[in-house]
């Protein structure tokens, strides 16, 4: 037998090649077209071959015939000459390289090799100043994308020359990019790239040179441009075009090149790019790592003021915010709009506020955390005393004393406090003998009171911010119900004393009283508000280091409650659906057992819609019980007089039971505990960001009590000196019209005086933005002088290189 290693073939197959001859060239005529089978393919495409038992053949490596030229990819290779030639411009030796070109006349001095790297780009790359300057003496320079590389490697001299040569050469042409580059995109322009970069020095060579950036518009813009280009252009083009673009303009040193405010900028900018990010998914981590980038820029700035007053005059900038002259501090205000939550928590900002909320007050600091709980009780003795020095004198040092944001906070919070008080009382009366009337305890008219002066309150605020601003907080709305709820149990109160005295029912019996009596439904709303009322006590909670991140976790947990609503809602309709009438028949039915005489009732879960809705809603926390799918025949006749048969449909009943178990299986084990850990994940990133968190909710409550009156409710319905002042200062400047100030009253801000800014602050906020930028970009230069700067270094070795050679020369 032969070796299994070998394989008998016949003399056509040994006489054949191992592969098939390559098809004729172009132009030559054959007498038998060039056919190749699909098993010659497959042969040398594995270049094996295969005899017809199945087995390869073991050949040595000198039988093994040489692989047939295939087609590859074309690059360009460089000659001898041409190496030599960029060994030349590596070394740095302008006499060498001009001897060598004065040696070989006609030389393409534009080589490039596989890379498409050119001699002016080793120059470029090796910041050899001599050899660019004499390369681009030469005639026929192709200058391609060396302008983008000195930009990227920070090479200012090198980038003046070759911007030069651009403007002889074809003038406007450095304005634009450079296509079919290796390197970069055509739409990256020089001052793109160096604003990518965020090279100071040559962003402002290139904008005194005339280069601009336009600034993308916005992913939602409908202008007529974009519809052009939303019609024409590449989708992924467009949206890397606009996201380089980004990349560039929120770059620091360009903001600082680009505009006098920088921070708002900044603040501009960040939201920008968070609405790019939801609208663009695909570049949503781009476009917040951009976001969290710029609005660190900012950050950054505010770090590097070194006083109160530096401070307090950034605070105190207007631009940007529409009725900004009701705001002490109106760039706070306009950060809190933003969401620029490390600029409102950073300690700079909260040094200033800190000052505002306690005013002259510094002994509050100093007390016991007791007294601080007891003292509203003595400022609610004090506050008629208060209301009526409000009104008499209003000048009075005491009155600006309690006019302060901290003073203010305590006389409201301690007016809330009796109005739980006195709600409480009111909830907590007899019921048992009470007649279809308004209860007659004698606080009504004290509730109405309180509750108008709240809505007072409100509706002040909303004026002075705005409804956008002001509705943007939930606790304003949580506000908005409570008060409706209220005014709604006022309105029944009125209702029920009108339908007494018209059906005259007064003494009917609770049980006989219709279900939507007004006393009834002004109950229940009276019950909800009062829930509500002792509900906000959880605002105050904010002011506290360890109770106000738990406030905060608990919003933010309602909101990942809310997003899983969405899955829980179609999940239990889908069952409910599926289920509602499946046990419809066996409604009512009841099981008796003849031996111990136990009956059994059809439940009634799966029987009707509400029923199967509500089955499955109480299952979401294992409150339905578990004979749910229970399936119950009554007693059918037997064959027998006074004989029964139980019937029982077991199909039916295991498909209840499946439903209801796979129910359970996806919303107890798998949803509900996706939430928690939802939840669990909201805490923890509450908790590791504590700090600005805490901080950025207790300036929403400080920005808040800063705007209150000084008297709280129901004394904020007095008319006192300061609000007619007011309201007598803003017709004077409308009718005087002042050119300082302006009385404007708008649909989202009610009646308010628009002040110009001071002039001095005018003047120095441009100055002190300078002195800022100066000491961010020096620290930033002084943090990267700790790490070692390659660049730096090449740039020394060529010069030194630079230098020998001369030495040489001379020599």
């Amino acid at each position: 037998m032969s070796d299994p290693g070998l394989v008998q073939e016949n003399d056509e197959e040994e006489s054949g090649d191992r592969f098939p001859p390559p098809p004729p060239p172009p132009g030559q005529r054959t007498s038998l077209p060039y056919v190749q089978s699909p098993l010659q393919r497959l042969n040398a495409f594995a270049h094996r071959r295969y005899s017809a038992q199945g087995y390869r053949r073991l050949s040595n490596e000198s039988d093994a015939a040489p692989l047939a030229p295939r087609p590859s990819i074309l690059l360009p290779h460089l000659q001898h000459s041409e190496k030599k030639f960029f060994e030349l411009v590596t070394l740095g030796d302008v006499n060498n390289v001009k001897q060598f070109l004065q040696e070989n006349p006609g030389f393409n001095i534009n080589c490039v090799n596989f890379q498409g790297i050119s001699a002016l780009h080793l120059a470029v790359q090796s910041r050899n100043e001599g050899i660019v300057e004499f390369l681009l003496a030469q005639r026929n320079i192709d200058i391609g994308d060396c302008v983008l590389h000195s930009v990227r490697d920070n090479q200012l001299k090198i980038l003046k020359m070759l911007l030069e040569k651009l403007q002889e050469t074809a003038p406007g042409l450095e304005f634009v990019g450079v296509t079919h580059s290796s390197d970069f995109p055509d739409h990256v322009t020089p001052l793109i790239l160096a604003a990518q970069c965020g090279h100071f020095e040559i962003i402002e060579m290139l904008i005194e040179r005339g280069h601009q950036i336009s600034k993308p518009h916005p992913p939602d813009c409908l202008c007529s441009e974009c519809k052009i280009r939303l019609e024409n252009d590449d989708l992924l083009h467009s949206e890397t075009l606009r996201l380089n673009l980004y990349r560039a303009v929120t770059n620091p040193a360009y903001i600082c090149h680009s505009t006098h405010d920088p921070i708002l900028t900044a603040f501009q900018l960040s939201q920008e790019l968070r609405k790019c990010a939801m609208i663009v998914p695909e570049f949503r981590a781009a476009y917040n790592q951009l976001a969290a980038d710029i609005s660190t820029f900012a950050v950054e700035l505010i770090g590097c003021c070194r006083s109160s007053e530096e401070m307090e005059l950034i605070l105190r900038q207007k631009t940007g915010l529409t009725s900004s002259g009701q705001y002490l501090f109106p760039r706070l205000v306009l950060a809190m709009d933003y969401k620029q939550k490390e600029f409102v928590a950073h300690p700079n900002t909260q040094q200033i506020l800190e000052s505002a909320w306690h005013g002259d007050w510094y002994e509050w600091k100093l007390k016991t955390n007791a007294i601080r709980a007891l003292y509203p009780i003595y400022r609610l003795i004090m506050l008629p005393v208060i209301a009526i020095m409000c009104v008499v004198v209003p000048r009075n040092a005491l009155v600006k004393h309690w006019d302060i944001p901290l003073n203010k906070m305590i006389s409201h919070n301690a007016a809330y406090i009796l109005f739980l008080i006195i709600i409480f009382l009111e909830s907590d009366m007899d019921k048992a003998e009470q007649k279809r009337r308004p209860p007659s305890s004698g606080l009504e008219p004290v509730i109405v009171l309180y509750v108008i002066g709240n809505i007072w309150s409100c509706c002040r605020l909303c004026a002075i911010e705005g409804p956008r601003r002001y509705f943007r907080k939930m606790w304003s709305w949580h506000s908005l119900i409570m008060y409706f709820l209220f005014v709604c149990t006022f309105l029944f109160w009125i209702v029920s004393v009108m339908d007494v005295k018209h059906n005259d029912q007064l003494d009917l019996e609770r049980k006989y009283w219709h279900h939507l009596d007004p006393v009834l439904l002004a109950e229940g709303t009276f019950a909800i508000a009062t829930i509500m009322a002792y509900f906000r006590l959880l605002f105050l909670c904010r002011l506290n280091y360890y109770l106000g991140p738990l406030q905060i976790s608990l919003g933010k947990m309602s909101a990942d409650i809310a997003k899983y609503m969405t899955i829980f809602v179609i999940i239990i309709f889908a069952f409910t659906i599926g289920l509602c009438k499946f046990y419809q028949y066996y409604g009512g039915m009841v099981q008796t057992d003849e031996a111990s005489g136990i009956k059994t009732a059809q439940v009634s879960s799966f029987v009707d819609f509400r029923s199967t809705l509500k089955t499955f809603f109480w299952a979401l926390f294992c409150m339905s019980p578990l004979e749910s799918a229970d399936v119950i025949i009554e007693n059918l006749p037997g064959e027998t007089e006074n004989t029964t048969i139980i019937n029982k449909h077991t199909f039916t009943e295991a498909i209840g039971y499946i439903a209801f178990a796979l129910f359970e299986v996806l919303t107890v084990i798998i949803i509900l505990n996706m939430l928690i850990a939802t939840m669990s994940n909201t805490f923890q990133r509450v908790t590791d960001n504590v700090d600005v968190e805490w901080t950025f909710g207790k300036t929403e409550f400080y920005l808040e009590y800063v705007l209150q009156t000084t008297l709280p409710s129901p004394f904020n319905l007095i008319p006192t000196a300061n609000g007619l002042m007011s309201a007598v200062e803003w017709f004077q400047v409308f009718a005087r019209n002042p050119p300082d100030r302006k009385a404007r009253c708008t649909p989202g801000h009610c009646c308010f005086i628009d002040v110009e800014l001071d002039e001095q602050l005018a003047k120095d906020f441009p100055i002190l933005m300078s002195q800022l930028v100066q000491r961010y970009f020096r620290e930033k230069d002084a943090s990267a002088e700790s790490t070692v700067d390659l660049e730096v270094l090449k740039q020394d070795i060529a010069e030194i290189r630079q230098m020998l050679s001369d030495y040489i020369e001379e020599d």
